[in-house]
């Protein structure tokens, strides 16, 4: 039995109209539920970044990638190695601060985590925090326990650490070659 596991997809996409429905479709199409998904421009403002993060086994995640890579409108597509990948995610949320006892220990947890407080109000302090899935969903129980009011999670993106890039100069040889290795 093949393991599931969480699998990161860097996607490099045209910046136009349509571009990330073809994409999500055929996740939807082939059954594979997007865990996390991050969209952004590129330094080139005609090609998208698409982070994508699903549960499958070895052999799915590669079959994934190359359905990806039959797109047109995909550039590049590249499994992210879990050792060497930076994954961050942006979590703004707003707690209930009626009290100053209330501010107090939200103000302390925050700076437990090196998040920042982003807005005041009488009833309110909202908190914006970059970390991983632990920081996120940790602060998120003890903020839980306050009274969340409102919250919202931006989805992971990710970065390979040191020279490694998605682009073809800096590509390993037989990267791609998923079907040889895994089927």
């Amino acid at each position: 039995m093949n393991e599931i596991k969480r699998h990161t997809l860097a996607v490099l996409v045209d910046n136009e109209a349509g571009v990330l429905s073809r994409v999500a479709r055929l996740f939807s199409g082939k059954g594979y539920n997007i865990e996390s998904l991050a969209v952004g421009t590129t330094h080139d403002p005609a090609v998208s970044r698409i982070t994508i993060e699903v549960l499958t086994d070895e052999k799915q995640a590669g079959l994934i990638c190359s359905q990806l890579r039959k797109l047109i409108c995909v550039h590049s597509v590249k499994r992210l190695d879990a050792e060497r990948t930076i994954r961050r995610e942006l979590v703004l949320i707003k707690v209930s601060a009626s009290t100053h006892e209330a501010r107090n220990e939200i103000v302390q947890i925050a700076s437990l985590f090196h998040a920042s407080i982003i807005d005041v109000s009488t009833g309110s302090l909202t908190i914006a925090l970059i970390g991983d899935e632990s920081q996120a969903e940790t602060i998120q129980t003890l903020l839980g326990e306050i009274g969340i009011m409102e919250l919202v999670r931006t989805g992971m993106v990710a970065l390979e650490r040191g020279q490694y890039t998605i682009d073809e100069q800096t590509k390993e040889k037989d990267e791609f070659d998923y079907g040889k290795n895994v089927l």
